[in-house]
Order: structure tokens, then C-alpha cells, then sequence
């Protein structure tokens, strides 16, 4: 007999990131990897949702029989050969879940045999090599759930579909006469004289209002309207799928101060009750965490990286770090009836920082994983593979919201899975300047870059 249908909103969007790869400035080969959490179906037939029992697992579709299926939107099976897993857990066994391209009777493009793992919360990972050849870029996949006996089966986590791509596939190299031609003008800046009154911190920002919405994520699914979650987008008015460094120095300006600045900014879309609660603003801060901000050079045009991790979906109680808080008189008041989401006062606004990688490769504008280009400094250093430091980039996005006991979602899930964007579009010489005085000279600068 089917269990009941849990009372629990399913997510309606694919989660889609990259995992990480070994950061090489020349790989022989890269893996991609694209996560889809089972929960995220764009349409289904016979599922429903749990919370899986293990931390950090999130939820899972739950007690699915055969006949039962799922359809998932904008899954990118890349280019290259094909490895799919999926983090099953089953009581009983004897099923098969089966992936296929285009429809429910669409070409296979791999299978699953379900075996009993021990309970339906014992989590085991199956892997299965795709077929041979298979559609590349997004597709549609539908997951179907296949048995010759009747009853549960199968409860699903989450699907990975990991992409090896031939050399070089997914870099996009700095064109290294512009980017030498920048460091040479931004060497030769002679720095403004910083007052005897400045405050000593190495800063300067961008201050943003909220722009607008779609579904579209030009650093993941290029080219690809529509396959993404819902994202907030900050900054330049232009951005979408088709978004390039020229689109962005075009005319469609920004809703950033100051105007030289026409980066795209975007984070994923946040919900109370099913409504978008859009960012009332956003300050972008440039500063430098490393022991000599004399190192810190600016960004290349062109050059884009993410923060944070789509495909988390993790508890995050109060305590827990990079969350979600409050801010203004009386600050939180109380958590969400799940311990994720914190309660503000009445005279105070929900708000998230997020904080950047700040060590570059000095090669890469961008990698097949959006991240291997990068590194965190933790020691207040860059070296290795990512020896060129760059601006640290934080968001400070305060929401005109304060929280009720039902929480909030994020467009990618739980509140652990906030993340954000930037492909810089800044005018050269307005953030050589404020990179020179204000971060290399370690001085507290405004909008407008000055002291």
C-alpha cells in the first residue's frame, strides 16, 4: 500500500551547478558535473516528498512504484562521455529506474537496478555509464520507475551527470594583450593622496538596487533561456541567457551606482509563501583580505566566477555559518518552525552576505566548473595555481522582509544553497582607480570612489 502524501512543498526548478574539479591551469581532460535533486521535477506522475532522515540530505521523492516518473527540464549532459549516479536507498529492491532523453519512451540513457539497501533511509550511490552516444546540451530527462511486481521500491536523492570533456574544454583564456595592456595602465596610475582622517580599511562598493527577474543563468546554461531556476538580477539591465562581455558594454545601463559600473550581479530568487521577495538593495563591496593589499590587482573584462553552492540543502540553525540574519532594532526575535530560516522584529530586515573567491589563476576568465579558475586565500596569501590577487567581492543583500514561522525558499531550495554571481563589466579605468586607492592603499572609499 502507497504511504500517505507528505504535506511538503516540491521544489519546481533544477538544480544545476557545478562541482569541484582540481584547479589546472592545462588539464589533459575536466569533468563537469550537474546535480539535479530529485525533489526539483518540472512535472510527475505518482511522487511524492520527504525529508531525508541523514543531515544535509535534504528531501527525497519518496515510495515510488512502477509506472511512477518525473520530468526534469534544462539537464546539460554535456559534450563528452557520460557517467550518471543516483543516491538511492531502497527496502526491499527488485526495480529498475530508468533515464530517458526527450519523453517517457525516449531513448534510454541509463538504467538503475534497484537493490535493497537496508531501509528506505539507507543511502546508497548507483552508477551507470550513459549510453554511447546520447543528446548533448540541455535536454529533457525523464525518470522512470520499472518493475515486475507490484509495491514501493525506490526512493531517489538526487541525480548526478557527470560530463568528461576533451582538453581545454570549458576554459575561456584571458585575451593576454588586453589583459597585459590593463595591468600596465593600472600600474602606471599615480594613487590619490589618501586624507589623514581616512579610515585605514582597504573597501570600495557598488550600491544596487534590484533589476529584474528570469529564469536564465549566463555563467551555467549560456545561450540556454529558460533553463535555469529563477534568479534576481542586479546591476546591468541587459542580463540574460545571451549574455556576453559585449552585451554588458552596450547601452542598456544599470541599476548600480556608479554607472561605470556595468557587471551583472544575480542571486537566486527568494519566496515567502509562494511570492518573490525581491532584494530593496544590494551593496556589492570590492576590498582585499589579504596581510599586503598592495598585491591586489583588478579584474580582466570579461571575467565572471560564482559564490556558494546550489546543490546544498542542508539544516542551517542559528549559529550556522554564512546564514541568513537579521538586522535593524531588535534584530531576531525567533527561528521558522524548521530552524532554518531566522524571525526578525518588526523594525528589522532580513538580510546574507556572501563572500567571493579572491585568488585567480591569472589564465582563465573562466572554467568548466565556474570555480577551478579561483581560490579562497585563508592565509592571507595567494600562491600555487592562483597567484594574482584580486578584489574580494562580497553581497550585502538586505530583503524588505522579516520572516514568519513558515520561513522562506530559495528558488535552489533550502537556505544553504544561496549563491551568487558576478561577470565583471566595470569600466577599466574607473576600477583601476578605485582599486589603486582605495584597496592597494588600504583607505575606506565610497560609492563614488573617493575617500
Amino acid at each position: 500500500m502507497r504511504r500517505p502524501q507528505f504535506p511538503l512543498r516540491a521544489l519546481l526548478t533544477v538544480v544545476l551547478t557545478a562541482s569541484a574539479v582540481a584547479a589546472l591551469p592545462h588539464p589533459a581532460a575536466q569533468a563537469a558535473t550537474g546535480v539535479v535533486q530529485a525533489e526539483s521535477y518540472a512535472a510527475q506522475s505518482g511522487v511524492q516528498v520527504e525529508t531525508t532522515a541523514d543531515t544535509g540530505g535534504g528531501q527525497n521523492v519518496a515510495y515510488l512504484a512502477a509506472g511512477d516518473w518525473m520530468r526534469f527540464d534544462g539537464v546539460d549532459l554535456g559534450t563528452g562521455s557520460l557517467t550518471v549516479s543516483a543516491r538511492v536507498a531502497s527496502a526491499v529492491g527488485s526495480g529498475t529506474v530508468e533515464l530517458r532523453t526527450g519523453s517517457l519512451t525516449g531513448p534510454l540513457l541509463a538504467g538503475f537496478p534497484i537493490t535493497a539497501t537496508g531501509g528506505w533511509q539507507s543511502w546508497t550511490t548507483a552508477t551507470a555509464v550513459a549510453a554511447a552516444t546520447h543528446p548533448a546540451g540541455a535536454q529533457t530527462v525523464f525518470a522512470v520507475m520499472r518493475n515486475t511486481t507490484t509495491g514501493d521500491f525506490a526512493n531517489i536523492n538526487w541525480f548526478s551527470f557527470e560530463t568528461t570533456a576533451p582538453a581545454g574544454t570549458g576554459w575561456i583564456n584571458v585575451d593576454q594583450a588586453a589583459w597585459n595592456a590593463q595591468l600596465a595602465a593600472f600600474r602606471a596610475m599615480t594613487p590619490a593622496p589618501v586624507p589623514a582622517n581616512a579610515v585605514r580599511v582597504p573597501e570600495f562598493n557598488a550600491t544596487c538596487t534590484y533589476s529584474h527577474s528570469r529564469p536564465d543563468d549566463p555563467i551555467i546554461f549560456p545561450g540556454l533561456p529558460g533553463a535555469s531556476h529563477m534568479h534576481s538580477f542586479i546591476g546591468n539591465r541587459s542580463t540574460d541567457a545571451f549574455t556576453t562581455t559585449q552585451t554588458l558594454l552596450g547601452n542598456a545601463g544599470t541599476s548600480c551606482a556608479p554607472a561605470q559600473d556595468l557587471s551583472a550581479y544575480w542571486i537566486p530568487t527568494l519566496y515567502e509563501h509562494d511570492r518573490p521577495i525581491e532584494p530593496k538593495g544590494v551593496i556589492v563591496y570590492y576590498g582585499s583580505r589579504l596581510s599586503d593589499s598592495s598585491k591586489t590587482v583588478p579584474f580582466p573584462l570579461g571575467f565572471r566566477m560564482i559564490a556558494g553552492d546550489a546543490r546544498s540543502q542542508a539544516p542551517t540553525p542559528r549559529g550556522t555559518v554564512n546564514q541568513f540574519y537579521c538586522a535593524g532594532p531588535g534584530g531576531e526575535i525567533g527561528r521558522s518552525a524548521d530552524g532554518n530560516w531566522p524571525v526578525c522584529a518588526p523594525t528589522a530586515n532580513l538580510l546574507f552576505q556572501l563572500v567571493f573567491p579572491d585568488c585567480w589563476d591569472g589564465v582563465h576568465l573562466d572554467s568548466p566548473d565556474h570555480k577551478s579558475h579561483l581560490a579562497y586565500t585563508y592565509n592571507g596569501a595567494c600562491g600555487g595555481d592562483h597567484p594574482v590577487a584580486i578584489p574580494s567581492v562580497s553581497f550585502v543583500i538586505a530583503y524588505p522582509a522579516s520572516g514568519t514561522a513558515d520561513g522562506f525558499r530559495l528558488a535552489s531550495g533550502m537556505a544553504s544553497s544561496m549563491h551568487g554571481d558576478f561577470f565583471n563589466a566595470w569600466d577599466n579605468n574607473a576600477l583601476g582607480h578605485r582599486v589603486k586607492d582605495c584597496v592597494v592603499q588600504r583607505a575606506k572609499c565610497n560609492t563614488a570612489g573617493t575617500f
